[in-house]
């Protein structure tokens, strides 16, 4: 292996390690489900702003890669274990899910999209805002619709053990946006593989950047 790969590696390796600690701290701080998914919700605004606010092109690209994967596994967890409780526990679970799916499909029709433009350039600044504002908007539906009802319906070890799985899963998580990929079923079947494909491309990139 060549210098120029090991580095790439390693720095791979650091931004899997980087996302990991991220989400174990909020999993270790609250045995709730619920408190946990807001707080990464707030962690993935703070880390629109810091895209959004980076000083030059390396940093913000950085700072967009995190963005990406935190993403990537967090809506996973949500995909493979929230909306399918929801979908049994809360009124009119079906059409709540369904409606937070397509938007979750959207989302990542359009971070795919954002992911090939020039990350430099003012074409990448107003789409990934106007992606922010999506995305925003996504969650505050999940928390009124889906999170507070579940919080309110479930008891103290559902929570616990909803926390768990959710760690669990965002192991296991693609760190890349993948369109159709929003069942439980789906994340089950490609998750693990889409997630392996994932890290190689994501170590292939950086070795020869």
């Amino acid at each position: 292996m060549s210098r120029r790969t090991q580095r790439g590696a390693r720095s791979n390796s650091q931004n899997q390690r980087r996302l990991i600690f991220v989400t174990e701290t909020f999993v270790q701080s609250t045995d709730d489900v619920v408190k946990f998914l807001k707080g990464q919700h707030n962690l993935i605004y703070d880390m629109f702003d810091e895209v959004l606010h980076a000083s030059e092109p390396k940093a913000r690209e950085k700072a967009f890669i995190d963005l990406r994967q935190l993403l990537a596994v967090h809506e996973t967890a949500e995909e493979m274990v929230v909306h399918p409780r929801a979908r049994r526990e809360i009124k009119d679970g079906d059409s709540v899910v369904d409606a937070r799916l397509e938007e979750e499909h959207e989302a990542k029709e359009q971070l795919s999209k954002i992911e090939d433009l020039d990350i430099g350039s003012q074409e990448f600044i107003d789409a990934l805002t106007r992606f922010r504002d999506a995305v925003v908007d996504h969650a505050e539906h999940e928390e009124n619709e889906e999170f507070n009802k579940l919080q309110r319906k479930l008891d103290a070890d559902d929570l616990k053990r909803m926390a768990g799985a959710v760690r669990a899963a965002e192991a296991i998580a693609p760190t890349r946006p993948h369109p159709g990929v929003e069942s439980a079923k789906a994340n089950f079947a490609a998750g693990p593989f889409a997630s392996m494909l994932d890290r190689a491309r994501d170590m292939i990139k950086q070795a020869i950047s």
